[in-house]
């Protein structure tokens, strides 16, 4: 199904935006999975790497994946909560990714929380590493968790626990 059916990008539509593998094996990179052609561009603005660029107000940004440095500056700015930041270095076994989360209550550093794909559906336990909820975030949050490594481009959202 594709993203106008479903609500959930297809395989084809992630691979335009998943970045390359000499990329992810060198270090934190965003990815930015945003499909719609509409008028936004905060993830531009708040990039100081000057990585994503929206040339024109309609377009889908555009990432450039050798300027960006994985800081995660743009997460808490997109409004479709579509930009994350995957870190495939993190360890030998786990990957480290950086979500946008809105909901109550937050979870809290060292809790373990429950690692959701797209859809929803359970991956599997994720470690949460850290919360950032300052006035830059404007009550988006980025949460940052380790979750093994091959679900670092499926899990997008977690679910707290208790």
């Amino acid at each position: 199904m594709t993203l106008i059916k479903s609500g959930v990008p297809s395989r084809d539509e992630l691979s335009t935006v998943i970045p390359p593998r000499q990329k992810l094996e060198k270090g934190p990179v965003v990815v930015v999975e945003c499909f719609q052609e509409i008028p936004c561009n905060p993830c531009e603005t708040a990039c100081k790497q000057e990585a994503i660029r929206v040339p024109n107000i309609n377009d889908l940004p555009i990432v450039d994946h050798e300027l960006c440095n994985g800081c995660s500056l743009c997460i808490s700015k997109c409004p479709g909560l579509a930009i994350f930041v995957i870190d495939e270095t993190y360890s030998p076994n786990e990957a480290l990714v950086k979500i946008p989360y809105e909901f109550l209550p937050l979870p809290e550093e060292g809790d373990i929380v429950t690692a959701l794909d797209r859809e929803g559906k359970v991956l599997g336990d994720a470690r949460v590493l850290k919360v950032q909820d300052g006035k830059y975030q404007d009550r988006t949050a980025v949460i940052s968790i380790t979750v093994a490594k091959d679900f670092s481009m499926e899990v997008r959202n977690i679910k707290v626990r208790g």
